[in-house]
C-alpha cells in the first residue's frame, strides 16, 4: 500500500514538475518586458495564480486533461483542443514515480523520527532535482529559482538534525563536504572562464555536498558524476566531429551520482576508498 501511495505520489510531482519547468523556461522569455501583454502572461504562467493551460493554444485543460501518464496514453500525445503534440512525455512522471519507491526500498535510515523527517526532506529534494535535470537537459542551464530553494532547505535540514542529534559534526561534516565540492567547481569554472563547468553547477554544489554529508562523500560524488558523464558522451564521441562540437549537461549527472551516494552512501565510499587508497 505504501509502494502504492509512493508511486501515484511520484507520478502527481512529476506532472508538476513538467509544469514547473515550462513555467520557468517561458517567464524568463518574458524578464525585461513591460506592457499589459506581459504583465497578464506572467499571471497564466504563475505556479500559484496560474491554470493548467495547453502551450499551444493556451487553452485551460480540465481534470481529465491532468492525470498523470493516463491522461497522455488517453488523448495519445496531443491537446484535447487544437490537437498540437503535448510537448511533455509521461517519462517524467514515471521517473519520479520509480525514484520515490525506490528511495522507499533504499532508504538506509528507519522510518521513524528523524529518519523519516530525513526521508520526507530527501523526496522533496528529488522533486527539485529532476526539475534541474529536465531543465539542464532540454536549455544548458540550472535556474536559481530552483538551486537556491534547495541550499535552503539543506542548510535548514542540517541545523536541524544537528539539534536533534546534539552532535555539531553533523554540521561542520556536511559543510565541509559542501566546501570541497562547491569550492572545487569554483576553482574549475574560474580557471576555465565558464567553459568547463557552468555557475549553476558550482551553486548546485553546495546543496550536493551538504547532502553527500562529508568531504570524502563528497568527492564521491565527483567520480560518480564523472563516470556517468563520460558514459553519457559515448553516443556522441561515436558521431566524429559533429558529436565533438555539441554540449553535453553535467548537472543531471551530479544529481544521479548525489542519488547514488545519498541511498548507498557507505558502501560506495568505502569502495571508492579502497580505489583510492590501493
Amino acid at each position: 500500500m505504501i509502494i502504492f501511495g509512493l508511486a501515484l505520489l511520484g507520478a502527481i510531482f512529476g506532472s508538476f514538475v513538467s509544469a514547473l519547468v515550462w513555467r520557468l523556461h517561458e517567464q524568463a522569455a518574458l524578464a525585461g518586458r513591460k506592457g499589459k501583454a506581459a504583465v497578464k502572461r506572467r499571471k497564466e504562467l504563475s505556479m500559484v495564480k496560474g491554470r493548467s493551460m495547453c502551450p499551444h493554444c493556451g487553452h485551460v485543460l480540465s481534470a481529465k486533461d491532468l492525470v498523470p501518464v493516463f491522461s497522455w496514453m488517453w488523448l495519445r500525445g496531443k491537446c484535447r483542443y487544437c490537437g498540437a503534440k503535448i510537448p511533455d512525455s509521461p517519462i517524467t512522471e514515471l521517473l519520479m514515480a520509480v525514484l520515490f519507491i525506490l528511495s522507499y526500498i533504499a532508504w538506509p535510515y528507519t522510518m521513524s523520527g528523524v529518519g523519516l523527517f530525513e526521508f520526507i526532506v530527501w523526496l522533496a529534494f528529488l522533486v527539485g532535482f529532476v526539475a534541474l535535470a529536465v531543465y539542464d537537459l532540454r536549455w544548458f542551464l540550472l535556474p536559481n529559482r530552483v538551486v537556491f530553494p534547495l541550499v535552503a532547505l539543506a542548510v535548514v535540514q542540517v541545523v536541524i538534525l544537528a539539534v536533534w542529534r546534539h552532535s555539531l559534526n553533523n554540521v561542520w561534516m556536511p559543510f565541509m563536504g559542501a566546501v570541497v565540492l562547491s569550492g572545487l567547481f569554483w576553482c574549475l569554472y574560474q580557471f576555465s572562464d565558464g567553459r568547463w563547468i557552468g555557475g549553476g553547477d558550482v551553486k548546485l554544489a553546495i546543496v550536493l555536498g551538504l547532502l553527500a554529508g562529508t568531504p570524502f562523500k563528497a568527492l564521491t560524488v565527483i567520480f560518480l558524476a564523472s563516470v556517468a558523464g563520460t558514459l553519457a558522451s559515448i553516443p556522441q564521441l561515436t558521431r566524429g566531429k559533429e558529436g565533438l562540437t555539441q554540449r553535453i549537461p553535467f548537472g543531471p549527472s551530479l544529481l544521479l551520482a548525489t542519488l547514488i551516494v545519498v541511498l548507498w552512501g557507505t558502501p560506495v565510499a568505502t569502495w571508492y576508498q579502497s580505489l583510492v587508497l590501493r
